[in-house]
């Protein structure tokens, strides 16, 4: 059974499919089971950063990928950044470009309290990290 929010890549063509109403069944394209992205939260074996961390600046919160700046080069880039609240009633999401810099800014007034920064490089896949209070 999916749940709510799961990704999944079709390892064929790249098609990335995010679950909204959770159901039975396989999901499949180019006529084979799409794979689950797996969320990864540490990122040891790379050299850059991939966990998504959550900063104060003044009265806002703000979603920077990695301690140190992610690439965001044509083949290698951070397809979004998002927010999600611990109900997944709301999720506040970024898409990025190459170029773009990987980062999401959030009013405080439109944060729910606990909520998980995720981001999805288009190379190394799901990364989640995790609220300040």
């Amino acid at each position: 059974m999916t749940e709510k929010l799961q990704l999944y890549k079709c390892n064929i063509c790249g098609n990335i499919v995010e679950i909204i109403n959770p159901g039975m069944g396989q999901l499949v394209c180019c006529s084979v089971p799409m794979e689950q992205m797996e969320e990864k939260s540490s990122d040891e074996e790379f050299e850059e950063k991939h966990v998504p961390i959550i900063s104060m600046e003044g009265e806002n919160k703000t979603i920077r990928v990695g301690s140190i700046p992610h690439p965001m080069e044509e083949n290698h880039y951070i397809i979004f950044i998002e927010a999600v609240s611990s109900d997944k009633k709301y999720i506040k999401r970024k898409y990025l470009s190459p170029g773009d810099e990987p980062k999401l800014e959030l009013k405080n007034n439109c944060v729910h309290q606990g909520f998980m920064p995720r981001e999805l490089c288009n190379i190394h896949g799901l990364w989640v990290g995790k609220d300040i209070d």
